[in-house]
Parts: C-alpha cells; structure tokens; sequence
C-alpha cells in the first residue's frame, strides 16, 4: 500500500483534474455557438492532459475540413496553420483515423511523408476521430508533451465524444433552422399569393364555425354588404346565401359549425349573396373541405369570382353586337332592295335606272367596307397592335388630302383651310393622320347644316402641330365632352357626335391613332347648338428621318434609324394584356416597344425593325418560346439577346432557357421596375465599350479609329462595321450567315464570297496573315473567330 501522504497527493490531483473537466463540461454547455463550444473543448482538453498545442477540424458531409479551431497557438500562427499549402494534404492523411495515434516525434513522421514541416510545432502527436453514432464528423488532434498517457488517450476520447456530440447537434438545429425558414417563406409566398389573388378567398374553420381569414378580393366583394364599423364576422350572422336552385340559407337560422362539418364540394356555382332589406352580390363560389387524418371535416375554403365585371363585360359585348347589327342592317336593305328591284321588274332598265341602282350597291359596299375597317382598327387598339409608319410629312399636304377624300364622298360642304404661315414637317404615318382628318370632317358634316362652311386649322403648338376642324352645327352638351372618345353602342341626339354613322366607333379610333403618334385629341363645344371644335396634336419632325419624339410606346413604327432613336425592343406574347402592360412599362422607361402576338411574326420583325433585344414568352401558339429561338437565326447564333417571360418559375425550366443562350428570365407577374431593371441590365452588358484593344490592334468606337502599332489604318464603312461585329463577339465563332445579317442586314450580295472578300481585305488592312492570323482566324466551312484580348 502506498504512503499516506502519496495517496494524499494523488487524491488532490485526481480532484485538480475532475474540477477542470467539470469546468470544461459547463463552459462547452454555456453556449450555442458551435466555434465557442469547440475552443472550450480543446482548451480543456489542453488544460487535463498538459499538451502545448490542441486543434479540431469539423468536415463536412464530402470529408474535407470546414474549419480549424486551435489552442496554444498566436494568431499568427494559426494564420500559417491555415495557409498552409500541405495543410490539406496532410489532413488527408490523418482523416481516416479509426481510434487514437500517438506519434512521438511528429515533425521527422511528417517529413518522412513528404510533407513540409515549418508551421508544424515539435513533439509527441496524439490524434483520435470524432464520430457521432457512427458518422466521421472531424479529428481531434494535441501536440508537444513529454509522454502522453493512457489516461490522457481516455481524456482525449471523451472530449472527441463531447465536441463530435456538439458538432453533430448544430447540424442538426441549422437543417432544423433551415427548414423553418423554408416553410416560413413557404408560408409567405403562399399568404401573400392568396392576398393579392384576383378571385376572392375565405378560410372558415370547420369546428367552431369561425372565419379564419379573408383575402383583399373577399372583403372588396362583401364590403357593399357591410354597414359602417361592421366586422366580417358580424356580417356571417346575417347574411343570406341565394343558390342557383332558388333556396335561401340563413346563417341566422342554423349553427355555421354544423353547416360546415357535413360540407360538401361546390363546383363553380352562382350564388346571390345578400343581407336584409340591403344590398346584395352575385358571385360565382367552390367551396372545398379539408379533412384531417380521421376524415372529419377541418375546415373549408371558399373562393368567391365578383360576377358583376363579367355581367359588365357581356352588356358591353351584347351592345356591341346590336350596334355592328345595326350598321350593317342599314346597307345590307339598301343593297337587297336595290338588287330585288333589278331583278323584279320585267321591262328593261334604261342606262340611267341602271346606273343609279348601280350606284346604290356600290356605295351602300363602301359603307360596310369602312365599318368593317373600323371595326378592325378598334380591335388593334384594344389590343395594342395598331401599326403606325410614321416619315416627315407636310402639314398641307395631308390637310389637303383628307379634304380631296372627304369630297370625293360626296358632300357638298364648304371647307375652308387656314394654316399657319412657315409650319414645320411632322413626324406621322400620313395614311394614318388623313384617315383622322377626314372621320372628323365626316363627323362635321353630319351635325351641322350643309350650307354652313367647315374650318381647318393648324399652328404650331411646340414640339406638335395642332390642327383642328370647326362646325357651326348643333354642338355638344358640356356633359358629354368627357365620353366622346369612349366606344359605345349607336345613340340619336348629340350622342352621334361620337362616332360615324353612330356606329360610336369614328372618335374612338381618332383617338387610337392619334394616341399612336404621341399625342392628344380633345373637344370643345360652347353648348348646344353652339358649333364644336375637335383639335388633335403630332409632333413636329426634327429634320429628315428624324424619328417622332413623341411617338407612343408599343406601335411599331418604321421609321429611318439614327443614332437618337430610342432602343427598340421586341415583345412576343399572346396575351394583349400582358402586351399593353409591357409596352407601356419599356415606353415610360424611355424604350421603344414594338409588339407582337404572332410567332411567326418575329423573323420579319426582327429583319425590318432591328431591335436590340427579345422579350419572348415561353408558351406560345404552335410553340414554345425555346423552339422559337432555336429556329430564328438571329436568336440562335447569338445576334441578340433574348429574356424569357413565363408563369412557369420552376428551376428546371428557367435552366433550360438559359442553357439555350437566354440572356435573362422573368416569372410573372413581374413589376414595371423589375421589367426595366432586367431589360436595362442585358442591354448594359451588350453595350460596347469604349474601346477594344487585342495586341498592336486598338479600335475607339466612339471616335470610329482603327490603329495598328500607333498607325491609323483607313477603313471603308463596311470594313469598319465588320471589324465591330468581329471584336464584340470576340472569341466565339461567327457564321457567314451571321455576318450576312448583322453586318450586311441579310441583304449582302455575292452571300459567302462577298464576306471572305471583305474579311481578306480587312486581314491586308491590318496587317494579319491568314496562314499565322493574329487578329482573325478562319473556322473551315463554318466562318471566322476572332481572338480574345487574353488568348496567347
């Protein structure tokens, strides 16, 4: 038996060495955070067995280190440790540990691996895994004591246990932390898709009977049925449901709660809701249960579709149908009675009878060919499609036009012209603008006297012309100033003022294609019988070829280009709503839309309006955004930039449309800013830059100079151009179809020959040997290449 006195020191020690791990264990429970809990860890592992040194390496799921946590060491050393270039090579090394490993001298076993040993401390090495039921999580690693013992191997194993348990745990609360977030934002996503859902929605809870929640749309829809201060839930006790069979349910006559519980779907069914002797709202309802795991009912969601737009929108469509059969009934009896007289009476017509029967059908055809072409115009502008073409124009020229039009009509009229001495060219599509004039001239004559004279004038109002056509006729009832421009169904009294005929069609389509060019139409009346004055505005045209700078976004225009024409983007989608939204978001940002509905519209656009990026939706008719760009050279080699809009947000879909060379993708719906954001940010990175520098060979394009070695070098229009192409699609190959289009606009005679000429003459200009090119290298059979500015 040893001496007391031993025994005694040996208690102490053991007590010594208890305290410390118990101050170890509380300082690793003390916190959250993983990094603090691992350094107390090998702070008290350090502290029991006496080791210099101490670190631990968490790995991730791969098995490579995630970071590296020390004791013993400076800053600076534990910066080397970190830098160190063998570091994870060594790691390697010691990762597959299965139990602890003493190493006596560690500096000579790791030289003798190859490995470099200056950031290494010197020493006895003890070593062991942390796992955490069964699973590899880091090593755990002290180094430089006299001897490590046994008890130190039990120590070290313990604190491996304890740091693998910590490592294993945070990883556990970040998946759980993650997934929370994930269904957090699940949730609301999914909240606020509800919220600002076009169709009403409520959530009522099959249990108590209680209104859980009511989208913006429901309350919207039920807020008429409401009285001041009143809750939605007071509402529920008095409000009667109407169902299409004609029964009525009271929710003041029965528990909602047990309505509910015994709740059966309802599919699309129109239901009158009401309160008493109060308003009521027609709805189109589904109502779905959903049923817990015991198959009870737990609660029901109800949608709700506000019917009265839709009843709007088919008084509208009946209205415009009566109007369009009452135009054309008026001809159509012309016609049938003109041709049942010719063929009806026995003896022969003389030449004159004839003639005038004649002249009764093919006027009475001109009447419905116009309104059919009104019809037409009203429908592109609805749908913002109306084409305008707009040149410089002479004022009295399209003035005197629409006057030779209006005439040969037949009217019998005086119209009197004053223009403005010295009036500026205007920027207009001139078909356009004198089909205006002449709908408000006809307008004229049809409400005032035929021996009262028409005026038309027009001054310059800068930056537009303003030209205006007066009547002495029975004017126009202050009241309906404000809706002369909006169509409408045929009407008697002043009402035909609106339209042509009182087909209600006349004014509304002045107004479309005045609006196309950039500007405003407006009347005036000083009251019934007082005459009125319709006054439109174009804008004046800056010089030849100048394009309008007030031409409205989203009509395609076909003007010559310069270099302050406003950017010009093509939008693709079958939706006119989802056009007019976009044209009117690229015009206000100050882009110059042009619209299309049709896919096998956008080659030719593409050709004839050259724009600098594709807006292209990803469902199309008859195709697929994709198959489209794969199809349209320009789109599939790259000669444009293209940004996909879809409703399809899935991670898959988006990838494909970018693997296929998009440039961007937007899920709708989309913002205005967001649009303009994402079309401003592709066009930026398309810019050119100011200048291009590849060797000896530096092009400044805004000064349009080409030097070689410091020399200028002379270059034709066409020389330049192809060089530009060249150098802004360095490095990738460029085909002599692309070339063909983007420098000679698809229209370069000779085709292939024609750009290996020109490329053989710009190589000579610059100095480059096709055999050892520099500048420009042939791809066989395919086109040409030009080297990047990084390429030896």
């Amino acid at each position: 038996m040893a001496p007391p006195n031993e025994l005694a020191h040996e208690v102490r020690a053991l007590r010594e060495r208890i305290a410390v791990l118990s101050a170890a264990i509380l300082r690793m429970s003390e916190s959250l955070d993983l990094e603090t809990v691992l350094q107390g860890v090998v702070e008290g592992a350090r502290a029991l067995t006496g080791a210099r040194y101490g670190a631990i390496t968490p790995v991730d799921a791969s098995g490579r280190p995630e970071t590296l946590v020390t004791s013993g060491f400076t800053d600076q050393e534990h910066r080397a440790l970190v830098e160190w270039s063998d570091g994870p090579r060594l790691f390697e090394f010691f990762r597959d540990l299965t139990g602890p490993l003493q190493i006596p001298d560690v500096t000579s076993h790791v030289e003798a691996l190859g490995f470099s040993t200056s950031v290494l401390p010197n020493g006895n090495f003890l070593g062991t895994p942390m796992r955490h039921q069964g699973v590899h999580v880091g090593n755990f690693y002290l180094v430089e004591k006299d001897e490590f013992t046994s008890d130190d191997e039990e120590l070290l194993t313990l604190f491996a246990s304890q740091a693998a348990t910590a490592i294993a745990n945070a990883r556990t609360h970040r998946a759980e932390q993650r997934t929370h977030r994930a269904e957090q934002r699940a949730r609301a996503d999914l909240e606020a898709l509800v919220e600002t859902s076009p169709v009403g929605v409520a959530v009522f809870d099959a249990g108590t009977g209680r209104l859980v929640s009511l989208n913006r749309e429901a309350r919207r829809l039920v807020d008429p049925l409401r009285k001041p201060g009143q809750s939605a839930h007071r509402l529920l006790d008095i409000l009667v449901f109407r169902r299409a069979d004609g029964r009525e349910v009271r929710l003041d006559e029965l528990p909602l709660a047990d309505e509910l519980r015994n709740a059966e779907p309802v599919r699309a069914e129109e239901i009158v809701l009401s309160v008493p002797d109060g308003p009521s709202v027609t709805a189109l309802i589904n109502a779905t249960p959903i049923r817990s795991n015991d198959a009870t009912v737990a609660s029901v969601v109800v949608t709700m579709q506000d019917l009265a737009p839709l009843e709007e929108l088919e008084r509208q469509r009946t209205a415009f149908l009566e109007m369009v059969s009452h135009e054309l009934r008026a001809p159509l009896l012309s016609v049938k009675g003109a041709t049942a007289t010719a063929l009806g009476t026995a003896p022969r017509f003389d030449p004159a009878e004839a003639r005038e029967f004649f002249r009764i059908i093919d006027q009475q055809a001109d009447h419905m060919r116009g309104l059919v072409s009104d019809l037409l115009d009203a429908g592109r502008i609805d749908s913002g499609m109306l084409s305008v073409y707009p040149e410089p124009c002479e004022v009295a020229t399209l003035v005197d036009q629409a006057r030779q039009t209006f005439l040969s009509g037949g009217s019998v009229q005086i119209v009197q012209i004053d223009l403005s001495p010295d009036l500026p060219r205007v920027m207009v599509d001139a078909r356009r603008i004198v089909q205006v004039l002449t709908n408000l001239l006809s307008n004229a004559a049809r409400n005032a006297p035929a021996s009262s004279p028409i005026r038309v004038t027009a001054v310059l109002d800068e930056p537009h012309v303003a030209l205006s056509v007066a009547d002495e006729g029975r004017g126009i009832a202050g009241e309906e100033l404000p809706h002369l421009f909006v169509k409408r169904s045929g009407a008697s009294g002043p009402g035909d003022e609106a339209g042509l005929g009182g087909s209600g069609l006349g004014l509304v389509i002045c107004k479309g294609l005045v609006d196309a060019h950039g500007g405003r139409i407006w009347a005036e009346s000083a009251g019934p019988g007082q005459g009125s004055r319709f006054t439109f505005t174009v804008p004046v045209a800056n010089g030849a070829g100048d394009v309008a700078p007030g031409v409205a976004p989203g009509y395609r225009s076909a003007s010559p280009r310069n270099a302050r024409e406003k950017p010009r983007i093509l939008v693709v989608d079958d939706d006119p709503t989802a056009l007019r939204f976009m044209r009117d978001a690229l015009g206000a940002a100050g882009y110059a839309p042009v619209a299309t509905g049709d896919p096998n519209e956008v080659s030719r656009l593409i050709r004839s309006e050259r724009p600098g990026l594709v807006l292209l939706d990803l469902m199309l008719p008859d195709a697929t955004g994709i198959e489209i760009m794969e199809q349209v050279p320009a789109l599939a080699e790259g000669d444009l930039p293209v940004i996909f809009i879809s409703g399809y947000g899935g991670g898959e879909t988006i990838a494909k449309a970018l693997e296929c060379g998009a440039a961007d993708y937007i899920v709708k719906p989309f913002s205005p800013t967001e649009l303009v954001a994402r079309v401003h940010a592709v066009l930026r990175r398309r810019a050119s830059p100011e200048h291009f520098v590849l060797g000896e060979l530096v092009i400044d394009y805004g000064a349009r100079r080409v030097t070689v070695a410091g020399a200028q070098v002379r270059l034709t229009v066409t020389e330049y151009e192809l060089l530009r192409v060249f150098s802004q699609s360095e490095g990738r190959v460029l085909t002599y179809d692309a070339l063909l289009r983007q420098v000679w606009d698809g229209e370069g005679s000779g085709g292939v020959e024609a750009v290996r000429t020109f490329v053989k003459r710009l190589r000579q200009r610059l100095g480059d040997d096709a055999a050892r090119p520099v500048y420009i290298h042939t791809e066989r059979g395919v086109g040409y290449r030009m080297s990047r500015p990084d390429e030896s």
